[in-house]
């Protein structure tokens, strides 16, 4: 047996874990502490034996990982016993810096921190998950893997922005991309159900969550992606706005007096389909369309024209391709939403097999013989993250 990765992911008021075997792929429990120092504390915890659940009191994310070493002692499996060799951290920015998974010390949490202007809501909360992690695990190693690293590749047609030269040079204004781990791990499996190596595949994948970016992989690596500067660029998300107009923050601040702030504050958490539909959940958003509700039809067109719009733009640098994965909680579930962009994309030779759409459960293709391949692949963002950490360790 192999060593096994204690995977994290740290929010601001949350904390996200599951232990994984790198080279079998198998997790040997999970869970999440939430509501980090807030009242109304929960831990959830998840091995073979079932789920467990209790309230709990954090006060920090120390508390939190305390909190999560009693849940193993407590429902097992027991941590000497699953042979933990590391704990690999989620990152979400990695800035011009980090363009591959690093070992965390102390000048590479402070260039993390430092990178807090380009991720203000996560980064911050990335380093105190990763204090609380050396304080309660001292004895293992540390590793960073960043969510902007998959897109280093990106070319300069596709990485810079048109602005003036200080702001890139002095600032870091340029597009770096999000969701890495998981456009990483889905275009490797594209490739394997297509029975080729990562190296002979051109693929478009679309991961669509609450959060949601479309990434064009050629060869194994990304040449190009919806998100930017930062993850409010690209789709129509559940409270991010997505594509606007950057003259839409003057407009709003000569005529209503709308402050940056306010601003930023409201492209992030009150847009989307929270800002149309008033619901940031899209099976509701699916619901309410159904039921005759205007706004919800008019974000569910706002939606889908993005994606094929999207999805028509990364094709064109990628000059062939292969193959099309939906992936995350939407494009994993939502047999129509994928039908509808399949249909919508038949000038590039996509089309839907309606009973395989349909009953896609896991991997499936959901394409038609004769037609450009699509499928539905479950995304492991901490199957990828273990899998990094491994291969930085030197890990057999």
């Amino acid at each position: 047996m192999t060593a096994r990765v204690l995977v994290v992911n740290a929010g601001s008021s949350s904390l996200k874990y599951r232990v994984v075997d790198p080279a079998s792929a198998e997790s040997a429990a999970a869970g999440m502490v939430e509501r980090i120092a807030q009242s109304g504390g929960r831990v959830s915890h998840t091995e073979v034996g079932g789920t467990h659940t209790r309230e709990v009191d954090c006060a920090d994310h120390t508390a939190a990982f305390t909190v999560l070493r009693e849940e193993f002692e407590t429902h097992g499996p027991a941590l000497a016993d699953l042979g933990i060799g590391a704990v690999g951290h989620r990152v979400v920015h990695g800035g011009e810096e980090f363009s591959a998974p690093v070992a965390l010390d102390d000048d590479v949490i402070s260039a993390i921190q430092g990178l807090a202007a380009l991720a203000p809501l996560h980064n911050p909360a990335n380093v105190q998950g990763i204090a609380g992690a050396r304080e309660v695990f001292a004895g293992l190693p540390h590793v960073a893997v960043f969510d902007t690293a998959f897109h280093a590749t990106l070319p300069p047609g596709a990485r810079e922005y048109a602005v003036p030269a200080r702001w890139r040079q002095d600032f870091g204004v340029r597009k770096y991309g999000f969701h890495g781990t998981s456009h990483a791990y889905v275009s490797r499996r594209v490739a394997a159900l297509l029975g080729r190596r990562p190296s002979e595949v051109n693929c478009i994948v679309l991961h669509l969550g609450n959060g949601a970016s479309a990434c064009a992989v050629a060869g194994g690596t990304s040449v190009d992606t919806s998100m930017g500067l930062s993850p409010t660029d690209g789709l129509v998300m559940g409270t991010r706005s997505g594509d606007l107009d950057p003259a839409v923050a003057g407009h709003l601040a000569r005529v209503a007096g709308v402050s940056v702030e306010d601003f930023s504050d409201a492209v992030n958490t009150a847009s989307g389909l929270l800002g149309m539909t008033g619901s940031s959940d899209f099976r509701e958003v699916m619901d309410l369309m159904d039921a005759g509700n205007e706004a919800a039809a008019t974000a569910y067109q706002v939606v889908l024209h993005r994606l094929v719009r999207h999805v028509g733009a990364l094709a064109a640098p990628l000059g062939r391709l292969d193959a099309v994965a939906f992936t995350a909680g939407v494009g994993e579930n939502n047999a129509r939403l994928r039908a509808d962009v399949l249909r919508r994309l038949s000038l590039l030779g996509l089309a839907v097999d309606e009973k395989a759409n349909d009953s896609a459960a896991g991997e499936a293709r959901i394409s038609p013989p004769g037609a450009v391949a699509a499928f539905v692949v479950p995304t492991d963002e901490e199957l990828e993250i273990a899998r990094q950490c491994a291969e930085l360790l030197g890990w057999p």
